[in-house]
This record gives structure tokens, sequence and C-alpha cells, in this order.
């Protein structure tokens, strides 16, 4: 979908698996057709090209307003404000939100945020005084998302194109994981890190990481992040 819609899609959970929607034209449908075979197609109103916008909702995360720029932060809060670029989340997703619960419970230090996505996680840190912050992310779009968020943010990050499985990474007080299960267990335990935040994955995985300990795990709607301290 992303190759065939660089600049958007829809994204909707339901009982049956996950449903995509591509607003387009005939020959749009045609390339749906070819790339997966069955595709269902119908007129939409017009304002069609703004609708994605209602799929990127703001959030409230203790003294943290994450949100896309076309919302209205918080006045009392310190407001993270992401353009998710092509295909990545505004910080609306339960895994980054109960990461940032899991960040916001700790002393700020050196932070390394795996996998970065859109940069939430890795600004966040920065505005609550997390330094120095390094982001790390294999798809190029994304790292280029993340600096141009953290320049939007008037936050530094060091955000660099690194295939986490393959490399070795900087050491950090606090690292966070925020991907899928498998390579949070196959990352984790190679990380140097005082504390690592886990998620990415639903509440029934728990994740045993050699060389920490588990230490708090927080839930919401499903999904879990949990927080290990180094072992000493």
């Amino acid at each position: 979908m992303i190759e065939l819609f660089p600049h958007g899609f829809e994204e909707h959970d339901d009982a049956h698996g996950v449903e995509l929607a591509a607003y387009t034209d005939a020959s749009g449908e045609e390339r749906l057709w070819h790339a997966f075979g069955a595709v269902q197609a119908q007129d939409v109103e017009d304002g069609w090209e703004d609708r994605w916008r209602r799929f990127h909702r703001p959030a409230r995360i203790g003294r943290l307003w994450v949100g896309p720029p076309w919302e209205e932060p918080d006045a009392d809060a310190i407001a993270v404000v992401i353009d998710p670029g092509r295909a990545f989340g505004t910080g609306g997703h339960p895994t980054t939100i109960l990461c940032l619960q899991h960040l916001l419970e700790l002393e700020s230090a050196s932070l390394l945020d795996v996998g970065c996505g859109s940069g939430v996680i890795a600004i966040a840190a920065a505005k609550l005084g997390f330094a120095p912050v390094v982001a790390v992310d294999h798809d190029p779009v994304a790292v280029e998302t993340s600096r141009r968020n953290a320049e939007a943010n008037g936050v530094e990050i060091d955000a660099l194109l690194v295939d986490a499985a393959h490399a070795e990474l900087p050491r950090a007080d606090v690292a966070v994981l925020n991907v899928a299960l498998d390579p949070v267990v196959a990352i984790g335990p190679t990380l140097d890190a005082g504390y690592l935040i886990t998620s990415g994955y639903l509440e029934m995985h728990e994740p045993a990481l050699a060389g920490y300990r588990h230490q708090a795990r927080k839930t919401v709607g499903g999904w879990a992040a949990d927080l290990f301290a180094r072992a000493e």
C-alpha cells in the first residue's frame, strides 16, 4: 500500500482483521486489483482529500500533549507536535502512549530510541529534558521524518539510519524499543542501557530479556509495555 499510495491511506482494525482504504480514481482501483486480487470501491463525498486527518488524533499523557499540527495543544501541557509524514503515526497508538507513561516515571538522562518512526518518543524525551537523545531506524523515511519533526519542535536529537538488528548501538541510560515482539526479544538483550522500555506487542506476550530484570508493566486495550532494569 505504501508503494501504491505513498502520500497516504487509511488503516482500520475490525473483528476480521485490518482494512486498508485509499482515495483514488479508476486507475488507482485497477492498481489495487492487480496488487490484491479483490477490492471494494465506493464513491466518497467532497472533502475526501483531508479525511485522512481524522485518523490522527491527539493524546494527553500526563504532562505531555502529543498530536498533529492541525490540532491545538492543551495550554497546560508540554506539546509534542508530530507531522506523521508518509505512513507514520502521531503518537496516539496505545504502545506509544504506554512507553511515554513509563518514560514520565524515570529521571531525565541519556536516551536511545530504537525504531523511532516519526520521532514521537525521542522528541518527547528531549522535551522532558533527556539528553543526549539518539533515535535510530532502518527506514530512511523514518529518519528524515524524525529529523523534520525534531526541528519543528525546537529540540535536538541525533536521528540515524541504522539497522539495529545488525549494528552495535550506543550505550544509554534509558533505551526504548517500541517495535514488535520478535525484534524486542532479538535486539533487547544486545542493548546496553540502565533501563529498557519495550512495547509493540499484545498483553498476552511477556518477553524475558537476558541481562535485564523486569520492573513494571502497563497495559491498555490489550497492548502492553514493560520496563526492565539492567541486572547487576
